[in-house]
């Protein structure tokens, strides 16, 4: 690395990370990678990465993309490299994000070269290399005892003047597995060259699309037939070659598309403050998933009309709802009463009776958190029901303080007044519409290529901040998957194809998806 540099130096110098995504699933991106795409300042990112992958970019992050856009080239490479000196000059911390591994056929150590000439610091995160993941995705153990010892990876990217600069004599010599990268558009000389060489024509050999995806095929043959069975299939890239007695192991050992959401792909629109329950389960279950949040809340600072009304509500006398419609708003509820210094035993042991409900199980969880139990829940999550039920269920003239989103549901308020009942309706949060920039363009394409089995929703605003942030698209091609009658209602509106889940849960959800989207239902 040169020299050491004085604490000046490097409080004025950014430092550079070349660090490997992995071939896709995002499931295999390292620890390190994962920490270092939630800190960097700039993310330098190409076309290998997927749209699962670049949905945990946070949206504080500048990205620069440097891969190839539809009917353009991709940025040079010498480029690339100039891109990463001049945002660490600028005392950036620059994360250089390649699919695989940075040093297997990534050009990375060429990115390295000018860092340490222009006296930069640096380290490489290796990743998980396509050459070994994608073949075990397909069940091709690239070793094994009874077949091979050895595996080899070769780049199948043709030179300038179209020629493959391959020793084909020694491959075939070797007796190894081996693995072909950037190969597809090579694949006839490939096969020839290897058979010109010696190797039997019928000895076992696979094409591999979309490695460690939820759209990954794979085509099982010889190296005789393998062109013909690939082109039959509508095989396309990113795809690798591997040739060697351990494909005929696939047929055996396949599992990715065995889980029962093993070829699916799911776009999640929830909050980021409570997105991650439902993409672990769906991951559990064998899904890609996109998390792109549409929204985000925001509290509502400086509450004074909270503090007010809570006062309020605590010396009333009789009886009294404080009524949730969110888990958010639970937490909000809580954050705000600490943030005002309001004693929870000033509302609670004041002079009203102070009861609780929560539109689901879930926000009734929430309460619970904080050692609350809900006295209500209606059978049914809505913002309707609940306001019917507790219209049935508070006593005459009892005052009802609900705590919610800026925008909530108007059905809640409408029972309650006609109960007679005093509704104070308190605002703790706002929902604010977002989409990462990096995100849009990508999601838009794969909805058009109808690359996204469904998009779930699990509230009207998270429907209105998703066709917000995706503009003019055609939403006829997507199936939405809503938490409620409500929700679909809202994707309706838009031309959606709605399935709805059976209760306003993530449970239920995943119930429907499973049920809907089964790969082996």
């Amino acid at each position: 690395m040169g020299e050491m540099k004085n604490e000046k130096e490097y409080s004025v110098m950014g430092k550079v990370w070349v660090a490997g995504a992995g071939p896709g699933d995002a499931g295999l991106l390292t620890v390190r990678t994962a920490e270092l795409m939630r800190t960097a300042d700039v993310i330098v990112y190409d076309a290998l990465i997927s749209a699962e992958i670049l949905s945990h970019i946070p949206q504080t992050a500048e990205t620069i993309y440097v891969g190839k856009h539809s009917g353009n080239h991709p940025v040079p490479q010498d480029e690339i490299n100039r891109i990463l000196v001049r945002e660490a000059k600028k005392g950036k911390n620059v994360l250089r994000l390649k699919g695989g591994d940075p040093f297997v056929f990534g050009r990375g150590g060429e990115e390295l070269e000018l860092l340490a000439e222009e006296g930069i610091d640096f380290e490489v995160i290796p990743g998980v290399t396509s050459s070994v993941a994608v073949p075990a995705y397909a069940g091709i153990p690239v070793t094994h005892r009874d077949y091979t010892s050895s595996f080899h990876v070769i780049t199948g990217h043709a030179k300038k003047d179209g020629t493959l600069h391959i020793d084909f004599e020694s491959l075939v010599k070797l007796n190894g597995t081996l693995v072909f990268l950037m190969s597809l558009s090579s694949m006839g000389m490939i096969l020839k060259g290897l058979m010109d060489a010696g190797m039997d024509p019928e000895m076992p050999a696979a094409v591999l699309e979309n490695g460690t995806t939820a759209g990954q095929r794979r085509v099982v043959a010889t190296v005789s037939t393998l062109k013909e069975e690939s082109d039959r299939a509508g095989i396309g890239t990113p795809a690798m070659i591997v040739v060697g007695k351990v494909c005929t192991l696939a047929d055996k050992l396949h599992w990715a598309e065995d889980r029962p959401l093993g070829s699916r792909q799911f776009l999640l629109t929830r909050p980021r403050q409570n997105m991650s329950v439902l993409a672990d389960r769906l991951r559990r279950l064998g899904a890609q998933v996109i998390e792109m949040p549409a929204i985000r809340t925001e509290p509502i600072r400086s509450n004074e009309r909270l503090g007010t009304a809570l006062r309020e509500f605590a010396e009333a006398g009789g009886e009294g709802w404080l009524v949730f419609t969110s888990p958010i708003g639970v937490d909000v509820f809580w954050e705000q009463l600490q943030e005002q210094k309001i004693d929870v035993r000033n509302i609670f042991c004041g002079r009203t009776e102070v009861k609780t409900a929560a539109i689901g199980t879930a926000t009734a969880k929430a309460l619970l958190r904080y050692g609350i139990m809900a006295d209500l829940v209606p059978e049914v999550y809505s913002a309707g029901e609940l306001g019917t039920k507790l219209a049935r269920t508070a006593a005459e003239g009892a005052r009802i303080l609900i705590a919610r989103a800026e925008k909530g549901s108007e059905e809640l308020i409408p029972p309650l007044e006609e109960a007679g009942l005093a509704v104070e309706d308190i605002a703790l949060y706002r929902t604010v519409y977002e989409v990462n920039p990096v995100l849009r363009e990508e999601v838009e394409r794969m909805i058009d290529a109808g690359e996204i089995d469904a998009v779930t929703f699990t509230s009207a605003s998270t429907v209105h901040g998703f066709t917000e942030a995706m503009g003019e698209i055609d939403y006829g091609k997507i199936r939405a998957v809503c938490i409620g009658r409500q929700t679909a209602l809202a994707a309706e509106q838009f031309g959606m194809n709605v399935e709805i889940s059976e209760q306003a849960t993530m449970d239920s959800m995943v119930e429907k998806i499973l049920k809907t989207f089964c790969a082996n239902g």
